[in-house]
């Protein structure tokens, strides 16, 4: 058996990204007992019970530094491993595989239908629903968010997972094949689960840094792509690029700011998160029409976001022969 550092030649691999595309828009999720992204979260959260006291903090620290090099290494190591044994199987059975496999590691089609959800609560006079099915988009109190607080949140949650979601596995996978999607994947998750302040403060600071860095590429080729899609949508993207070079500065995140400022300033609205930040001061409320225009949006960038890893890919392969 060849073990290669690229299993799939490149054209095999933009194949497997194209039928991966067309599974997450044409299947639901899997069960959870199946799904490769549930088990690493079992796995962060076995780590960390079995880990330190949060009240050392320098053990915190430490065991934190662990999980965030052992979770992604882990998941890369296995996916490399299963992209050799079905590359050795044939150029079908690695398509198919590396498809399957690759689907599960983004979410266009959940993104969308998450923020649609909060949209219809808040059409059918349900505030009450609305903040609820928040809970899926945003880790924020949305328990006493108005109309359009909540429609802010969604839009948000819409604007930044543009990256997280999907442009970033997609650039991983170009990037370093299936075990860059699924290393990306378990940084995510390990940030999702505990790259927070307060309990762990200290437990997921490598984490939350890792993330961040992974991201600084991916959120800024997000962002124009956005711009780049909201053009497309006939949205006026010089507001979008004004809104976006503001909003970079406004966020503590170094990556959230881009896109959601790009959003803000193609829809028209302010997007705030109380207490944190305010981006596009001046412009309207946003409302629940304006969570399916984010959406539509979302859509648009990935439709961008296609074309454009290919084209890595096929760089990838002319660079490696």
């Amino acid at each position: 058996m060849e073990w290669r550092v690229w299993p799939g030649e490149w054209y095999l691999d933009a194949g497997a990204l194209l039928i991966a595309l067309a599974l997450d828009l044409a299947l639901r999720e899997l069960p959870s007992n199946l799904h490769p992204v549930v088990w690493m979260g079992k796995l962060v959260s076995l780590l960390e019970r079995v880990g330190p006291s949060a009240e050392s903090k320098a053990a915190a620290l430490a065991w934190g530094g662990l999980m965030a090099v052992f979770v992604p290494v882990l998941a890369g190591g296995l996916a490399w491993l299963a992209a050799n044994g079905l590359r050795e199987l044939g150029p079908v059975p690695y398509l198919v595989g590396v498809a399957a496999l690759l689907s599960t590691t983004f979410a266009v089609k959940g993104l969308a239908q998450a923020a649609k959800t909060v949209q219809d609560a808040m059409g059918e006079g349900s505030m009450g629903e609305a903040r609820y099915e928040l809970r899926s988009l945003v880790s924020r109190d949305a328990n006493s968010l108005d109309q359009s607080m909540a429609s802010a949140a969604a839009i948000e949650s819409v604007a930044e997972n543009t990256t997280d979601s999907y442009i970033a596995p997609w650039l991983a996978f170009a990037l370093l094949g299936l075990p860059g999607a699924f290393a990306f994947r378990a940084v995510n998750t390990l940030d999702s689960m505990i790259g927070y302040r307060g309990r762990y403060e200290y437990l997921g600071k490598a984490s939350a840094r890792l993330d961040d860095a992974m991201n600084l590429i991916p959120a800024r080729v997000s962002a124009a792509m956005m711009l780049a899609a909201g053009a497309l949508c006939r949205l006026p993207a010089g507001r979008g690029w004004r809104w976006a070079l503001t909003g970079r500065r406004l966020t503590a995140s170094p990556n959230a700011g881009w896109t959601i400022g790009a959003m803000s300033g193609l829809l028209g609205v302010a997007l705030e998160k109380s207490g944190h930040y305010r981006i596009g001061e001046g412009l309207g409320e946003p409302g629940p029409r304006h969570i399916g225009a984010s959406i539509r949006v979302a859509y648009a960038v990935a439709a961008v976001g296609i074309p454009v890893a290919v084209g890595v890919l096929t760089l990838r392969g002319l660079a490696t022969g």
